[in-house]
């Protein structure tokens, strides 16, 4: 294998197979593993999805991304009827709708893990990678604008399609910093000294006798559309502006620096913006997550950041013009990664991350579910937040406390889904205030999100649940069937 290009100028290059998407489509099995790049709705591939969609045959494919991927796939090839599987993140209404009537069996995984468990825990048996790019060689090509999991992907599959998407900028190249970690057992410490240092190359590898064909595409991603910022949603963005400012006065880790890592969203977007108006002293202001969203070009631009690292672009489109009409400029200190190396454990322990992320609803004791409603429906995957949540320094989960014009309390005796435990979550900020929980007892735990964090419409029943179930001779007391009746 050749050891990759510099920068490129042009997008196709030596003698790669140009083939059309029907004709890619139709070389892939019925029954095949596909794996997809992808990762925040960016980045995935458009055209072959689209046309195993519409295909004549009776598909039941195994679908794996590492990510959240666009419509073409989680709408159209899932609404099919042509995945029989599907790994691991998704989010759509589709997607949803076939998951809770068990149409498509889903297995939710760790963003962080899913290429290992691919290439070597046999958790599928590869078949094909289909991929984006914006430019690609005889054994290489530079991804477009997102990572994912995709060198591990290329590597386990047997067979690759390349999409070269001449709609994506050629100047991605700029961002991304491809690094692969060797094998287990022989696994050595990622050399990576801080979050905006670059370690690897700006394109994958693969053996070039892999390489099925091309398909020249030009076509855009789905972007993201993210609400203005509601009212709740600033009163939890300064309630989090107050815990930090504490935490940075207490502990000597922030001296001279905090990193940060927050989930996509709007509530994110307005984190973002409180940011961007703290006062951070000399402290340098470092992201290292796995979505850039349009709110840290806003600290960019504002010079309140010092570097962004993920391993996706989740912008809306005005967001991803911004970018793509400057990428070189931004190039300087955004970079993107995949994603065993964004949300790689040691490395989010390493630079002492404070993690924030969201929820359906949170337990009085500490118990996050970020997946399905009622512990039953699923609405998304858990995505990274497990990444985050179980290595980072300080671990926030912020959520609103109500949800549907406060029809529904967002803090509940008992979930009946657990996505992150107890013991996973520091500090819970609501509009209502911040519980930091470290320390606490379940029941001490309980008595704080309760005053901090619960609406006052539903504080008082909560407050009579666990009055009532604390003189129970428990740990952790419950009543699992008082707790099911704040459902109906």
């Amino acid at each position: 294998m050749s050891p990759g290009p510099g920068p490129v100028e042009s997008r196709l290059h030596d003698d790669v197979p140009i083939v059309d998407a029907e004709s890619a489509a139709a070389a892939i099995a019925p029954d095949a593993t596909v794996l997809t790049s992808g990762f925040g709705s960016v980045g995935y591939p458009k055209a072959i999805p689209l046309t195993l969609a519409s295909s004549p045959r009776d598909l039941s494919l195994t679908l794996v991304a590492s990510g959240k991927v666009g419509d073409k796939i989680d709408v159209e090839l899932v609404g099919s009827g042509q995945v029989e599987r599907r790994f691991s993140y998704q989010s759509s209404r589709v997607a949803r709708e076939k998951t809770d009537t068990r149409e498509i069996a889903f297995s939710d995984r760790n963003a962080s893990s899913i290429g290992d468990e691919v290439q070597y825990g046999e958790l599928v048996d590869p078949d094909v990678a289909v991929v984006e790019a914006v430019a690609v060689g005889e054994d290489w090509f530079i991804p477009s604008t997102s990572l994912g999991q995709v060198p591990a992907f290329v590597e386990a599959a047997n067979t690759l399609f390349v999409e070269l998407n001449r709609h994506q900028p050629l100047e991605l190249q700029t961002l991304h910093d491809v690094y692969r970690p060797d094998a287990p057992p022989n696994r050595g410490p990622i050399p990576l000294s801080n979050p905006g240092e670059r370690i690897g190359t700006a394109h994958v590898e693969f053996d070039s006798e892999k390489l099925a064909g091309v398909v020249e595409t030009d076509m855009a991603d789905s972007t993201y559309t993210f609400r203005d910022p509601t009212d709740d949603d600033l009163a939890i963005a300064a309630n989090l502006g107050s815990f930090l400012r504490r935490e940075m006065d207490r502990s000597p880790v922030f001296d001279d620096a905090i990193h940060l890592q927050f989930g996509v969203g709007s509530l994110g977007n307005a984190l973002m913006g409180e940011l961007k108006e703290m006062d951070f002293g000399d402290r340098d202001v470092v992201y290292f997550g796995e979505l850039i969203q349009d709110g840290l070009f806003d600290m960019l631009d504002a010079g309140r950041l010092e570097s962004a690292s993920a391993t996706s672009l989740a912008l809306t489109d005005e967001g991803q013009q911004r970018l793509f009409d400057d990428v070189e400029r931004y190039a300087e200190d955004v970079v993107l990664r995949p994603a065993d190396i964004s949300n790689h454990p040691s490395l989010i322990n390493q630079f002492g991350v404070v993690g924030v992320n969201s929820a359906i609803e949170v337990d009085i004791y500490g118990n996050v579910n970020s997946t399905h409603v009622h512990g039953e429906r699923m609405i998304n995957g858990v995505g990274g937040s497990a990444d985050y949540n179980r290595n980072a320094l300080v671990t926030v989960c912020a959520l609103p406390s109500t949800l549907n014009d406060g029809a529904v309390s967002r803090i509940v005796p008992q979930t009946f889904h657990v996505d992150h435990t107890e013991h996973d979550v520091d500090i819970f900020v609501t509009e209502q205030g911040v519980a930091d929980v470290r320390g606490l007892s379940p029941v001490e735990r309980a008595d704080l999100i309760v005053e901090c964090c619960a609406h006052p419409k539903y504080a008082p029943e909560l407050r009579s649940y666990l009055d009532d179930v604390r003189e129970r001779e428990y740990h952790i007391p419950q009543d699992v069937e008082r707790a099911a009746e704040w459902f109906e």
